[in-house]
C-alpha cells in the first residue's frame, strides 16, 4: 500500500464508494469517481469566480489505481490558473481503506471552468478580494 503524503489542506468532498455504483469488474466506475471530481472542482471554481461557473474541459485525467466498495474517496480541489473568464482547478482524489490502514492516490485530472452570466455568456473571472 502506497504511504503517499495527501495535499495539503482539507479535501474538499468525502464519500464512500458504494455497491450501487460497480462495474462487472466489481471496481468503482470511473464515471462516478469523475462525478465526484467534477463536484469537488465545482465547489472551488464557484467560490473563486464568486458566482455561477461551467465546466469546459478535463484535462489530463488520469486513472491511477481502482476504488473498491467501502473505500472513502478523498478529493482535493485548488484552483492552478485564472485566465480572463476561465479557471484550471487541479484535482486529487484519493481513498481510505481497510478502515484508514491505508491511503492511496486514485485519480488526478485539471478541470477547466467558464465563469458566467445569467445567460450562460463568458464573464471574467473577478480579481480575488
Amino acid at each position: 500500500m502506497s504511504e503517499e503524503i495527501y495535499p495539503s489542506g482539507e479535501a474538499t468532498l468525502r464519500t464512500v464508494a458504494m455497491p450501487s455504483d460497480v462495474n462487472v469488474n466489481g471496481d468503482i466506475f470511473g464515471g462516478w469517481v469523475l462525478a465526484q471530481m467534477d463536484v469537488a472542482s465545482g465547489i472551488v471554481a464557484a467560490q473563486r469566480g464568486q458566482g455561477r461557473v461551467t465546466t469546459v474541459a478535463v484535462d489530463a485525467m488520469k486513472f491511477i489505481r481502482p476504488v473498491a466498495v467501502g473505500d472513502i474517496l478523498c478529493v482535493w480541489a485548488w484552483v492552478e490558473r485564472i485566465g480572463r473568464s476561465s479557471m484550471g482547478i487541479r484535482i486529487e482524489a484519493w481513498v481510505v481503506r481497510h478502515q484508514g490502514r491505508a491511503k492511496e492516490k486514485v485519480t488526478e485530472a485539471v478541470f477547466t471552468y467558464v465563469a458566467i452570466d445569467e445567460h450562460g455568456k463568458p464573464r471574467p473571472v473577478p480579481d480575488e478580494a
